[in-house]
Parts: C-alpha cells; sequence; structure tokens
C-alpha cells in the first residue's frame, strides 16, 4: 500500500461521516447563501475541528467564493479542500539535518508515545541513520521496559538509569552517548502525567536546559504525541502542554480508528502548531509524514470519483 493509501485509508471513518455530509448539504441546496455556509460550519464542528475553527474556515471559503464570483454550489467541495490544505500548509517537516539531531517526544500516558518512538527509530534505521534512545520517563518501570523492547526489534542502542531516577541525567547520558558514537539521531522518552503541571514544567525546563546547554546547534524537535480519538480533548491537551514546553510538532496517533479527524485543523490553526507525524494504522510503517495537500485529497477523495 502506497503513502497516499495508507493516508487514505486511514481518514475513511472521518470521511465516511464528513464527505457524505457535505455531500448531502450542497446537493440540497441550489445557490450559494449564508444558510450553507452555516451547515457547512456544522458539519465541521461535528468532526471535531472546533468552533473557532470551523468559522475561520467558513469565513475564508465565503471570501473566495465572492473573490471569484463563484455561484454553482457543486464547486463548493474543491473549494474547501483547498481552504483545508491551505490552512494546514505550515512547517511540517521533522528537521534532523544535523549530527546529533534530537527528538524529545511528550504525552499523556496511552496516547501511542513509546509506540511512537518505536516507529520513528524503525524509520530513521531504514532511512541508514543511527540512532539511540533515551529513556528519560523514570516515573514508570513499565516504560523503560517498554522502550527497551523497541530498542531491541529496532536493533539501536538504549540509555536507561532505574525507577526514579533524575530524567535530565538520563537525557544527559543518552547525549553523551550519542556524541561518543557519532549517532545521527537522539529519541528520547519523557514521563506522561499532567496532573501535577508544576512538576511537569519543572521537569521539562530542566530537560530543556541540558538539551541546550549540550546541543547548542543541533536540530532539536520537541513532538507532543496525541490520541486522535480523543477529538477536542487532545486539543486541550496540547494546550496544557504548549505552556509547559516549547512544542515544535504535533504527532497525531490513532488517526484511522475515529471521525474525529478535524481535530488536526484545531490543533494547527488554535494552537498554530504543526501536525508533522500521523499514525494511520497499527504496523510498524504505519506513521506518516503529514502532508496537508494529500491530508485534503484523501479527507475528499470519494468526491473525486
Amino acid at each position: 500500500m502506497g503513502l497516499f493509501s495508507k493516508i487514505s485509508s486511514g481518514l475513511k471513518k472521518t470521511r465516511d461521516q464528513f464527505v457524505g455530509a457535505v455531500n448531502s448539504v450542497v446537493s440540497s441546496f441550489t445557490r450559494i447563501d449564508d444558510e450553507l455556509f452555516e451547515e457547512l460550519e456544522e458539519i465541521l464542528i461535528m468532526a471535531d475541528t472546533g468552533v473557532v475553527t470551523a468559522q475561520k474556515i467558513c469565513g475564508e471559503l465565503k471570501k473566495r467564493v465572492k473573490e471569484q464570483r463563484v455561484t454553482d454550489p457543486n464547486m463548493i467541495k474543491t473549494m474547501l479542500k483547498q481552504v483545508i490544505a491551505d490552512m494546514l500548509t505550515v512547517d511540517n517537516t521533522i528537521h534532523t539535518e544535523t549530527r546529533p539531531s534530537l527528538i524529545l517526544v511528550i504525552g499523556v500516558n496511552g496516547v501511542g508515545k513509546t509506540t511512537t518512538i518505536g516507529k520513528m527509530a524503525n524509520r530513521f534505521v531504514k532511512e541508514g541513520k543511527s540512532v539511540v534512545l533515551g529513556a528519560a520517563d523514570t516515573f514508570r518501570a513499565a516504560a523503560a521496559e517498554q522502550l527497551t523492547v523497541w530498542a531491541e526489534r529496532t536493533g539501536v542502542p538504549i540509555v536507561k538509569h532505574g525507577e526514579g531516577s533524575d530524567p535530565a541525567s538520563v537525557v544527559f547520558d543518552t547525549i553523551a552517548s550519542a556524541k561518543a558514537k557519532h549517532t545521527d539521531v537522539i529519541i528520547c522518552d519523557t514521563a506522561g502525567r499532567l496532573h501535577n503541571k508544576k512538576n511537569l514544567m519543572d521537569e521539562l525546563n530542566k530537560i530543556s536546559r541540558v538539551i541546550n546547554r549540550e546541543l547548542p546547534d543541533s536540530d532539536i524537535e520537541v513532538l507532543l504525541v496525541l490520541d486522535a480519538t480523543t477529538g477536542q480533548n487532545a486539543v486541550n491537551q496540547a494546550r496544557e502542554f504548549k505552556n509547559a514546553a516549547g512544542i515544535t510538532g504535533i504527532v497525531l496517533t490513532k488517526l484511522d480508528g475515529t471521525a474525529r479527524g478535524g481535530v488536526v485543523l484545531a490543533i494547527t490553526d488554535e494552537l498554530q502548531i504543526p501536525v508533522k507525524l500521523i499514525g494511520v494504522g497499527e504496523q510498524v510503517d504505519d506513521l506518516q509524514d503529514f502532508s496537508p495537500t494529500d491530508f485534503a485529497e484523501a479527507l475528499f477523495e470519494e468526491n473525486e470519483n
């Protein structure tokens, strides 16, 4: 299955609900008017784009319709697809050009953080890059054990300390190991908890200081992993973490398991954080680069038939 096919398949639940509703609305109108835009706004909200983003999309759509003097409702789908693609087009690239580069992975427990790290490691190895994993989630013994399984599966080394040890010291030792071995990419896990935001913030700040001190000229990515099936709750999580860490991008997992794919738009628009990777299945290669164009095409794919 090609990359686009995976994304298209992963968006099936969202597309089935979203496109069906758009088709139904568009076919029931003979002209473009405010009522049509109100119906579209409601459909977008139902897809979990959020009210603010839905209003912005419809506002931009209305503006383009007026500028281009479009009168045929059947043109709306194509225009809506372009508005969505344009809104999502930011810096969606994961930057790992320097040696070493570092990816710090954050997010609450249960969102697929460890699996995401394993899949990223597998991908870099396939690209011919050397990788080291840092088990800086020392809050749970199981976290290091799960990450060790992925390290063994992908054939990459892992740096870990005992349960309850200082996460920043794990990151420091992982960076030192990478420097000594001229490793291409460092991927560090972190504890996944939000119940004590001050502790989380302090921990992430300490880790960030270590990274900035030890790798002042390296590419650094801070990726927040979110579960797409939680919809607007994922947006709320992103908002909380954004206040605690300098997030450079989002990894949205389990997109294939939800009809709430519109959350991609809410995150990008409301929080100004780019989605960089999406999980569209259980297989090790089902973690895909996020392409705004492919996302919009896949979302409306049935319309093109």
